[in-house]
């Protein structure tokens, strides 16, 4: 198990780039098993999460291309579709909550996938019911073997429908317009997911043939089409890093600037940091923040009741990124409320904030109030573990603004989602060593 020590105390300077985005990388790397023609993308993520994925797509029998960093040929021509039932698949799946996104290419395709209940991060209860529902509304028939806990689902063929999502699922949403882009008809989905990395990958596979309409909105129109050809695909920077750096820079008392981070795809977060109080500047198509020398003030509402900060569907504010909220709030000048709606278990990392002085109190799984500390008191080194991804990130970034060195543990967790950062952080002044 890797541990991080970081010392902590120090102001960070320079320019950093995000990386591709995670939770676009899982839902294109899926898409390449709906044609038997080669795929290419670029700015694919070198974490974890998605080395995993690939991995999985390899061993299905696509065959994969490595031509630079970051950019990958895929051609899903061969792909072995007894590996899907074999024991090892069974393992392999797990590894992984993004696999559940295989089946609906694959059931448009061959007429049949599986998947074994997936991993993850352990942040509450992540339904699969949008994804087999849609799924079955399409013309497929469902299997589930609660001794295995293995999902299948096969058809013969799959006719286009009008459904209605009984949540705006974003993998449950892909999942469907992959499976739907081959069926016969027109499929309408209303309550569709419309973030952009949805909106991206729709994009995608209109290119490959698809036809697809209503991209970006919460009613997507696709009429089936017999096959898809290949195309060149270049994906998003990962706003969840984008959101990660504002809030580094602010608690760290830091300059930096954020390059190139597609500002028309990031919706209200600039907004969001700024009702904290922190300077976020559009520089071309960067994002440059200042030292915050004199902190940071939270806005209140225009009535002047506490600010409460939740996180919703896209274009609300999305839930990875508010523990990075959490922990920027508590050097704030002034209080606020961090409202969890889409996850019962992502605030329990708070304890570890408390442990290091930070003035939290936890109302209930879903709700934090934080009173801010002004910088009057620097958070204490000390010793963590991260216990999902954007918990461990956060945690990191309090660690990095803390008097003394801590040290954090299983930082697997934030190698999942996040490429090489500890060499990026030390590019800009950080104190951070891996140690095995």
């Amino acid at each position: 198990m890797g541990t991080f020590k970081i010392e902590g105390g120090h102001k960070l300077k320079g320019s950093i780039q995000p990386q591709g985005a995670k939770n676009e990388a899982l839902q294109i790397l899926c898409a390449v098993l709906l044609t038997p023609e080669q795929v290419t993308i670029t700015n694919i993520p070198d974490i974890i999460d998605v080395n995993k994925l690939i991995s999985l797509l390899k061993k299905l029998g696509v065959k994969v291309e490595k031509l630079s960093k970051g950019t990958y040929t895929f051609k899903a021509d061969a792909v072995d579709l007894d590996y899907l039932e074999s024991d090892q698949f069974k393992i392999d799946g797990r590894g992984l909550r993004g696999s559940i996104m295989i089946v609906g290419p694959l059931l448009a395709r061959f007429g049949r996938g599986y998947i074994p209940k997936p991993g993850g991060d352990k942040i509450g209860r992540r339904r699969l019911d949008t994804h087999f529902e849609g799924l079955i509304k399409l013309g497929a028939k469902f299997g589930y073997s609660k001794e295995d806990q293995f999902y299948g689902v096969e058809a013969k063929k799959l006719n286009g429908t009008y459904m209605l999502l009984e949540e705006a699922s974003v993998t449950g949403t892909a999942n469907i317009v992959m499976a739907a882009v081959l069926a016969q008809g027109q499929t309408t989905i209303y309550n569709a997911a419309c973030e952009p990395y949805l909106q991206q990958l729709c994009k995608m596979l209109n290119r490959m043939g698809a036809k697809i309409s209503g991209v970006g909105s919460n009613m997507l129109i696709i009429d089936g089409v017999e096959s898809l050809g290949g195309t060149d695909h270049k994906m998003l920077p990962d706003m969840i890093e984008i959101g990660s750096w504002i809030g580094l820079a602010a608690m760290t008392k830091s300059e930096l600037t954020i390059k190139n981070v597609s500002w028309n795809d990031l919706g209200v977060i600039p907004n969001v940091f700024r009702k904290l109080g922190i300077t976020v500047e559009k520089q071309g198509d960067d994002i440059h923040i200042p030292a915050h020398t004199d902190g940071y003030e939270i806005q209140s509402f225009i009535d002047g009741s506490i600010l409460t900060i939740s996180d919703a569907p896209w274009p609300g504010f999305t839930p990875d990124l508010l523990s990075i909220i959490l922990v920027v709030a508590t050097q704030a000048r002034g209080s606020v409320l961090i409202h969890q709606k889409m996850f019962e278990s992502r605030l329990f990392f708070v304890d570890k904030l408390i442990d290091m002085g930070a003035k939290i109190i936890l109302c209930d799984p879903h709700r934090a109030t934080v009173i801010g500390h002004d910088f009057k008191s620097t958070l204490k080194a000390t010793t963590m573990t991260s216990p999902d991804i954007r918990a461990g990130v956060s945690l990191l970034i309090a660690a990095l603004s803390a008097k003394g060195t801590s040290t954090i543990q299983n930082i697997e967790q934030i190698d999942r989602g996040y490429e090489d950062i500890d060499d990026r952080l030390r590019a800009i002044g950080a104190k951070i060593e891996r140690v095995n």
